[in-house]
């Protein structure tokens, strides 16, 4: 019979779980706004030449990276302003900064990187703007 239990359901404060998480999930949203992008340039046949995917495969790392580290200056931006806030305020904001900030940095980058305004495509199934017919219209490109 122990005489120490543990509780291992709740992190505590000192938890690194969070931290992981808001890495984690900037990575992802890195990821897949990178297959985003290679999928909106090969729909559209604008910048998907050799060079264009030589780019594209350039870009894979730092983009994941930078949305892990977009996470995680937001959460800790987010548990900055939150010191002394409530508890629901404490959990919360710290989350809907990692998720506004994170789809924020890859909807700039798809928006740059992925829809290329003007450039000559050969597919003939996007306009000009190089914006794919599939994208949402009430999402700007």
């Amino acid at each position: 019979m122990s005489c120490c239990v543990v509780d291992t359901i709740k992190p505590s404060s000192g938890s690194c779980l969070p931290w992981a998480g808001s890495a984690s999930f900037g990575a992802a949203v890195g990821f897949v706004v990178w297959s985003l992008t290679v999928w909106a340039r090969a729909y559209c046949d604008a910048g998907f030449d050799a060079g264009g995917r030589f780019e594209l495969n350039l870009l894979l790392l730092p983009v994941v990276g930078a949305e892990a580290c977009v996470g995680l200056v937001a959460h800790a931006a987010g548990r900055r302003l939150a010191l002394r806030a409530p508890t629901a305020v404490r959990a919360l904001l710290p989350a809907l900064l990692v998720v506004g900030t994170t789809v924020w940095a890859a909807w700039w980058f798809f928006a740059t990187r992925g829809t290329l305004d003007g450039y000559p495509g050969d597919s003939g199934l996007c306009p000009a703007s190089n914006v794919p017919p599939q994208w949402p219209d009430w999402i700007p490109a």
